[in-house]
């Protein structure tokens, strides 16, 4: 089993992961953490055990690791952590790592690696182009053209960032719970929050799909992944592909291309 790592700026995300009978990347577990930057290794490495052994996981069940992040202070924290934890030096998501991808970018340093992560997974497994979207802390799109090559994408605050930015600023605007709606029609305060946020983000998914559709004069697969996709997807009208897990699948492939190892 592989130990993959995703360092997000809210949540860090740990699954193991390994190839089922048909060859397919299977998640056997997530746990998750805090993102606080300045936390030690040592901390960290207490929290990651403890949670693994909730999760009956032993940590010599694990034959390598990878991490991404796109917090740098916390990038050798949690590579210490790791290292110690399996034993194995982890791959380190880079711009330079091998990911099957052309970055056809002008600043190619700078693009998240959480995104070259969630690219390079939808060049290797779905039809191409495609556009991914990933909904956490930021709602970020990737334009994966054909041939595998990276022309770019979108950064939009995230749902619950754009939630809290508004409740925190307007004096009779109270904090709501995320969930789906079941209409667009808000008849409380609550409701209307709660579809402004929500059914606004889909409304945003498919309105931005629609418009790089009509930039690259063709349409596109639509994979939409991340913590908060669960509560949007249901309202998105563009046909669309949704991974929960697409980034932890996406980390184990790269482990594959960059270890010369076998996920298993």
């Amino acid at each position: 089993m592989i130990l993959t790592v995703d360092i997000g700026n809210t949540t860090i995300c740990a699954g193991g992961l390994e190839k089922d009978g048909r060859g397919e990347y299977a998640v056997r577990f997530t746990v998750r953490m805090d993102t606080v930057p300045g936390r030690s290794w040592e901390s960290y490495l207490a929290e990651l055990r403890e949670l693994l052994a909730d999760a009956g996981i032993r940590a010599g069940a694990f034959r390598g690791s990878v991490l991404s992040s796109v917090v740098p202070v916390l990038e050798e924290p949690l590579r210490e952590c790791v290292r110690i934890l399996t034993g194995t030096e982890p791959v380190i998501v880079t711009v330079r790592s091998d990911t099957g991808l052309t970055v056809d970018l002008p600043e190619p340093n700078r693009i998240g690696r959480d995104r070259l992560v969630d690219a390079a997974w939808a060049a290797a497994r779905f039809p191409l182009p495609a556009v991914t979207v990933d909904m956490g802390t930021a709602t970020t799109f990737n334009v994966v053209d054909t041939g595998r090559v990276l022309r770019g994408g979108v950064i939009a605050p995230g749902v619950a960032t754009g939630l809290r930015a508004l409740t925190d600023r307007a004096a009779q605007l109270s904090a709501v719970e995320l969930e789906t709606p079941r209409r667009v029609i808000g008849r409380t305060t609550e409701e209307c929050i709660r579809s402004g946020a929500v059914a606004g983000a889909a409304a945003m998914v498919d309105g931005i799909t629609a418009r790089i559709e009509a930039e690259l004069g063709k349409p596109v697969t639509l994979v939409m992944t991340g913590g908060l996709a669960r509560y949007v997807e249901p309202l998105c009208a563009h046909p669309h592909i949704y991974d929960p897990d697409a980034l932890l699948k996406g980390l184990a492939l790269l482990y594959e291309r960059n270890s010369g190892g076998i996920c298993k």
